[in-house]
């Protein structure tokens, strides 16, 4: 299922600031926050030792905001990174609801940094940090297929082929014939979501998905009475449409003309 979103929406579900999990997601470990706070000091204490050598005092006023803004760099650094990420996804103009399942699940491992060291002999040694990551490809009837992956962590065991994949699609062209990006993945039945960066807003996207699923059982009450007078015919199983046996057609008489 592939449902076309109005710009308004799209850039709800994908606002130009940051949201809180995208802060929380760039905030990081403390290793991130450690790298911040040096850039902030350095930064900050250059511009205000340029500050104290400079005679004007309107430019050292403006020098000395500027310093305060770079040594509080470790707290608003996450939402300017943030707002940089959503702006790659917010240029393509049309965008769509897609649902459709869970094709396939595995695991890889992807380098996430690289550590030099020279050995005994003068060697140079490097270490690669390995993580090992979940990929989750999902597809439809149409033939659309995509890739989501994520670092993996115990909640994601809970994701199995079959189940019902929710995501936004990207695209440059109006009809979504081409799409050229996709954003996190939404499992409704677990509550879950998969992804390496949660770019969409996720309470309006669970709101969204809740109205999607809401119309398919309209659409699906509609196709059988409701009214008391009708009831309902009783459920049965499934037939099985196949089999493993090859099929027997009985003769058929031809006559000839």
């Amino acid at each position: 299922m592939l449902v076309p979103l109005t710009r308004e929406k799209f850039e709800e579900l994908i606002p130009a600031s940051a949201t809180s999990e995208q802060y929380k997601y760039i905030w990081g470990k403390f290793s991130d926050l450690l790298r911040r706070v040096l850039i902030s000091v350095v930064s900050g204490a250059a511009i205000l030792f340029i500050d104290a050598l400079i005679p004007d005092d309107g430019l050292k006023f403006v020098l000395f905001l500027v310093g305060i803004g770079a040594l509080l760099y470790w707290l608003w650094g996450p939402v300017v990174e943030a707002g940089l990420h959503n702006r790659r996804y917010r240029q393509h103009p049309y965008a769509g609801f897609w649902q459709g399942k869970i094709l396939d699940v595995y695991l890889t491992e992807a380098v996430t940094s690289e550590q030099e060291s020279v050995n005994k002999r003068g060697e140079l040694i490097i270490t690669e940090n390995l993580e090992r990551r979940l990929n989750v490809e999902v597809g439809d009837d149409t033939g659309f297929r995509a890739r989501v992956q994520a670092p993996l962590n115990r909640t994601l065991k809970r994701v199995k082929p079959g189940q019902a994949a929710q995501l936004v699609v990207m695209s440059y062209l109006d009809d979504l014939s081409e799409i050229n990006q996709v954003s996190d993945l939404y499992i409704p039945s677990q509550n879950l979501w998969v992804g390496d960066y949660p770019y969409l807003r996720r309470d309006v996207f669970i709101e969204l998905s809740r109205w999607m699923r809401s119309r398919q059982d309209i659409r699906r009450d509609s196709r059988r009475p409701s009214d008391p007078e009708y009831p309902q015919a009783p459920r049965r199983q499934p037939r099985q449409t196949f089999s493993s046996e090859p099929r027997r057609v009985p003769p058929r008489r031809i006559e000839r003309e």
